[in-house]
């Protein structure tokens, strides 16, 4: 008799027998060149194929302005992904940009349109500072287009270190923030 496994149930590392610890992440993806429903759809299909990734919940999509880009940049699409994970932040940061680069990416001026960003906005509750990494992600608290969708997903979502999501969105308000009536799946 053959057994499928509950996919939130995760193995022993094979290494050392020990348990892996489950960690809740939020990630932001955004996408404002070529078929942006299309990238985003996309980038949470390739999100779900990751080993070790149990995306969870997914965020209706919002169209936003940009911030901080080039005058030329058009709209954004954007989502967040509430998402259980064993992968270590380093693998799961390599993964992000792997996806990213996937779907044509290029990393060149900052701020610059892109066919696909992802954001690695929270990793547990662990707070993690590196040249290449900084958790929660240093401007999650203030970006209207990451607050709206995650609240949509978690209502009672708190950024660490930051406070209740519902209310840093009060506070930065959703001008230039609008839901669309599409749900990726």
């Amino acid at each position: 008799m053959t057994e499928t496994p509950s996919p939130h149930v995760i193995d022993a590392d094979t290494l050392s027998g020990g348990l892996k610890p489950i960690r809740q992440l939020i990630l932001s993806l955004g996408s404002n060149l070529g078929d942006r429903e299309a990238n985003l759809q996309g980038a949470v299909d390739a999100l779900r194929d990751t080993p070790d990734v149990v995306v969870v919940e997914v965020s209706p999509v919002y169209q936003t302005e940009p911030v901080g880009g080039p005058d030329e940049s058009g709209p954004y699409l954007n989502i967040v992904l509430l998402a259980d994970t064993t992968l270590g932040v380093d693998l799961l940061l390599e993964r992000a940009h792997a996806v990213e680069e996937a779907f044509g990416r290029e990393r060149s001026v900052p701020g610059a349109p892109r066919t696909l960003d992802i954001d690695l906005i929270t990793y547990g509750q662990k707070t993690i500072e590196t040249e290449e990494l900084t958790i929660p992600h240093p401007r999650a608290h203030e970006r209207a287009f990451v607050l709206a969708p995650w609240l949509d997903i978690e209502r009672d979502a708190v950024l660490p270190g930051h406070g209740p999501v519902a209310e840093l969105l009060a506070k930065v308000g959703t001008d230039g923030v609008t839901k669309l009536d599409i749900e990726l799946q």
